[in-house]
C-alpha cells in the first residue's frame, strides 16, 4: 500500500473530507486529491503539518517503501499477504489462479497495444533545484509533467533534478534521476527526510541496526549520515534512485 492509498485510509479513519484536510493544512482540496492519487507529493511544511493532523508517526504513511532493512524479502506488506494466501491454496486453486494471472496478463498487454497514443503516461518532473546533499525543494509542488519514452526507465513514478556534487560521478550536477517507490536494499540510492532535510545518498543498514547515508563522491564523505539505534533522529525514505550495482565505500 503507497503513500496516496495510507493517506486516503487514514483520512477517512479520523472523518475528513479532502477538504475538511486541506482546510486544517492550509492548501486546497485539488492538492490533497493529487496526493492521493500520486500527482504528486507534499512539500516538506506541508508533509509535517499532515503528520499532525492525521496524528501518526511519518512511517505510517510511507511503511512499506522503507523496509528493506526490517524485511529481509525486500517485499511490501501487500504483496507478502498475497504470497501467504497463495501458500495456503491446494494445487488445483494454485493451478487455476496462475491461469488466471496468465489471461490476466495476456488482456493487459492487449490493452496496451490498443492505447491510443493520447494516453501516453506521463510523470512529475520536480524542476525545483534539489541539492544531492540538501535536496528541500524536491517535494514541492514545483513540477512539470514528463511524457514517458524510450528515455525514461521502466517503473519510474517520479523524476527529480539533482544538483551539487556529493553524488558524482554517478549523478552529475544538473542531471535528471527517476524515482520509484520499491523498497531499498543495501547499496541502493534514496532520497531520504532526514530531521526535516532533504538528502540524495546511497542507503547501507549493518547487522547491528545502524544506518548508514553515504555520499558517492567520497570526496565529500562530510556529508555521509549515521543512524544508531535510539538515536532519536527522523529518517523517512521517500523513493528509490533507480540505479544498480554502486559500490558500498565499506
Amino acid at each position: 500500500m503507497g503513500f496516496g492509498e495510507q493517506l486516503r485510509r487514514r483520512r477517512k479513519e479520523l472523518g475528513y473530507s479532502r477538504e475538511d484536510l486541506a482546510q486544517k493544512l492550509g492548501i486546497t482540496g485539488s492538492a490533497v486529491g493529487n496526493y492521493e492519487t500520486g500527482v504528486s507529493a507534499p512539500r516538506e511544511s506541508v508533509l509535517l503539518r499532515l503528520f499532525d493532523v492525521l496524528q501518526v508517526e511519518p512511517n505510517y504513511l510511507y511503511r512499506d517503501f522503507y523496509a528493506a532493512g526490517r524485511r529481509g524479502e525486500g517485499v511490501s506488506s501487500e504483496e507478502a499477504s498475497l504470497l501467504r494466501k497463495y501458500r495456503e491454496l491446494g494445487l488445483t486453486a494454485r493451478q487455476t489462479l496462475c491461469t488466471m494471472l496468465d489471461a490476466l496478463g495476456v488482456l493487459q498487454a492487449e490493452a496496451e497495444q490498443d492505447r491510443p497514443a493520447s494516453e501516453q503516461r506521463t510523470i512529475p518532473l520536480y524542476r525545483s533545484p534539489a541539492a544531492a546533499g540538501y535536496a528541500a525543494p524536491v517535494f514541492g509542488e514545483d513540477y512539470e509533467l514528463l511524457t514517458v519514452d524510450g528515455e525514461v526507465p521502466v517503473g519510474a513514478e517520479l523524476a527529480v533534478r539533482i544538483q551539487g556534487d556529493s553524488m558524482e560521478p554517478y549523478i552529475r550536477d544538473e542531471s535528471v534521476v527517476y524515482v520509484n517507490h520499491d523498497p531499498l536494499r543495501p547499496g541502493d540510492v534514496g532520497i531520504f527526510c532526514v530531521d526535516g532535510d532533504m538528502l540524495c545518498k546511497q542507503y547501507y543498514r549493518d547487522s547491528l541496526g545502524t544506518v548508514y547515508l553515504f555520499s558517492l563522491n567520497r570526496s565529500r564523505s562530510d556529508a555521509d549520515q549515521v543512524f544508531t539505534a535510539g538515536s532519536g533522529r527522523s529518517l523517512t525514505c521517500f523513493g528509490r534512485v533507480m540505479l544498480h550495482n554502486l559500490p558500498l565505500p565499506i
